[in-house]
C-alpha cells in the first residue's frame, strides 16, 4: 500500500443509514447518478486541488462514502479486497480480503482483472459482487466477513459487472453465466437464497427497483431480454426481447414518471409503459428514436430531459425530451469513447475514459462547457463520487481525492 499526501503546510429506496451527502451504492443514493446538496462555486478554479492519492489495486468499482468512511472494492494480486479509508487523509482504517483467482478472458485484457461491480451499503453492512460471481457481506464497522457465497464457476464473456441492489432485507444480483445464470435474492443477514429466477443469463448492467400499480419489481437487462421480476417471490412479470450489436448490454434502467427508458448500443432509445392486464402485465411503447444510442455510458435526467453520451460519431453528448422522444441538441463528434456521468442540479460531471473530467452546464437549450480537469494518469472507467466540494476518482489502480477550491 502506497499513499501520497498532497495536502499543502427517484427512487423508491435509499441505503439505510446513509446521509444526504453520502454515496452508498452504484450511481449514488437513488442509483440514478444524481447528487443532492451540491452547490456550484461562484467561479470554477482553473485546476482542481489534489489532496491525496492511494494505491488500492485494480478495478472499476465506484468508491462509496457513508457516515464518514470511504469504502473501496479492488483487486490486489489474487485477492479481492475491501478497504475502509479516512476520506480526509486516505489512511486505511481496515482492510478485508478473500481469495479470488480466475482466468481472464482475452477479450477483457484491456480492462484488466477487475472487479467491475460497485458494492452496496445497507444497515451497517457492505455487499460485494466479485469477478468470479461470488457475493460477499462485510461488517462496515470493522471489516469482518459475515458470509460468502462462491460463484458458480461460469461467468459472462466479459466477467461480472452487475452491482448489487439491496432492498427489504434482500441482496439482489444476477449471478452465473449465459446458460446457468439466475437473478438471485440473497438474505442480507445470512446469505441464504430467498428466491431466484433462471429464465435468462446475466447481462452487464445493474438492476433497478421500480413500482408499478403497487407492485415492487426488479427491472433489469439480461442476455437476451429486458425483464421485470417480482421482488416478493422472484416470479417473472413481464419480458421484452432485447439484444445489442455487441452483446454487451451494460445499461442501468431509467424510470421517468411512469415511463421505463430502454437503451443499448445500436438500438436507439425507447420509452415504454408497464401496466397490469388482468392476471398479467403488458409493456407498450410510447415513443422510440434511432437518432441516439448508448453503449456503456449511463444517462442522467433533469426536468424531463435525458442527457447522455452516444457512442455514435466517436462519442457525442446529446439531450432527449423524455415526454416526446424529441432530440433537443447534440455536441460535436469525437468527445469520448466512454464517460461516467454524475448530475448535480444543472451541473453535469462527465468523467471520460481518458482521465479528463468535463464539467458542463446542461439544459434543454444546450450544453455549455465550464472546465476540463485532468484527474489521473491512467484510464478512468468508473463513476466518480461527488460530495460537497470533493471528488473521488478511481483510475486503473489508484484512488484520488480532488477538491474544488
Amino acid at each position: 500500500m502506497r499513499m501520497r499526501n498532497c495536502l499543502p503546510a427517484f427512487a423508491l429506496f435509499f441505503a439505510a443509514g446513509a446521509g444526504a451527502q453520502d454515496w452508498p451504492q452504484w450511481r449514488g443514493p437513488a442509483r440514478d447518478g444524481a447528487v443532492s446538496g451540491f452547490e456550484a462555486p461562484a467561479a470554477w478554479p482553473e485546476t482542481l486541488t489534489p489532496v491525496w492519492t492511494a494505491d488500492v489495486g485494480t478495478g472499476y468499482a465506484t468508491p462509496l462514502l457513508v457516515d464518514g468512511n470511504l469504502f473501496q472494492f479492488a483487486r490486489w494480486g489474487e485477492d479481492e479486497v475491501l478497504y475502509a479509508m479516512d476520506p480526509e487523509t486516505g489512511e486505511v482504517r481496515w482492510r478485508s480480503a478473500y481469495p479470488a483467482p480466475f482466468d481472464m478472458s482475452p477479450a477483457t485484457q484491456r480492462h484488466g482483472p477487475g472487479p467491475k461491480s460497485t458494492p452496496a451499503y445497507a444497515g451497517g453492512r457492505l455487499f460485494v459482487h466479485g469477478m468470479t460471481g461470488s457475493v460477499t457481506a462485510f461488517d462496515a464497522a470493522g471489516g469482518e466477513q459475515l458470509w460468502h457465497v462462491p460463484g458458480t464457476g461460469v461467468e459472462p464473456l466479459y466477467h461480472t459487472s452487475a452491482s448489487p441492489l439491496v432492498h427489504g432485507g434482500l441482496v439482489i444480483v444476477h449471478v452465473g453465466g449465459h446458460d446457468d445464470g439466475a437473478l438471485t435474492a440473497f438474505d442480507a443477514e445470512t446469505g441464504d437464497v430467498r428466491w431466484s429466477w433462471d429464465g435468462d443469463g446475466p447481462a452487464y448492467g445493474s438492476a433497478m427497483l421500480f413500482e408499478f400499480d403497487g407492485v415492487e419489481q426488479v427491472v433489469t437487462f439480461t442476455q437476451e431480454h429486458f425483464v421485470g421480476v417480482s421482488v416478493a417471490d422472484g416470479s417473472l412479470l413481464w419480458s421484452r426481447p432485447f439484444t445489442t450489436q455487441s452483446d454487451t448490454t451494460s445499461q442501468t434502467p431509467v424510470l421517468y414518471r411512469d415511463l421505463v427508458i430502454q437503451n443499448g448500443r445500436g438500438n436507439g432509445v425507447t420509452a415504454f409503459r408497464v401496466a397490469r392486464a388482468g392476471d398479467g402485465w403488458t409493456t407498450a411503447d410510447v415513443w422510440s428514436t434511432r437518432e441516439y444510442s448508448l453503449h456503456m455510458a449511463n444517462p442522467v435526467v433533469r426536468d424531463g430531459v435525458m442527457f447522455g453520451l452516444s457512442h455514435r460519431n466517436r462519442g457525442q453528448y446529446f439531450a432527449l425530451d423524455l415526454d416526446s422522444g424529441e432530440a433537443l441538441w447534440e455536441s460535436t463528434p469525437r468527445q469520448a469513447e466512454n464517460a461516467a456521468l454524475v448530475r448535480a442540479g444543472n451541473i453535469v460531471f462527465s468523467l471520460q475514459e481518458d482521465a479528463e473530467l468535463v464539467v458542463f452546464e446542461a439544459s434543454r437549450a444546450g450544453l455549455e462547457e465550464i472546465r476540463r480537469y485532468e484527474v489521473a494518469d491512467s484510464e478512468t472507467w468508473t463513476q466518480p463520487t461527488v460530495a460537497g466540494d470533493r471528488i473521488y476518482v478511481k483510475d486503473v489502480s489508484r484512488l484520488h481525492r480532488w477538491d474544488i477550491r
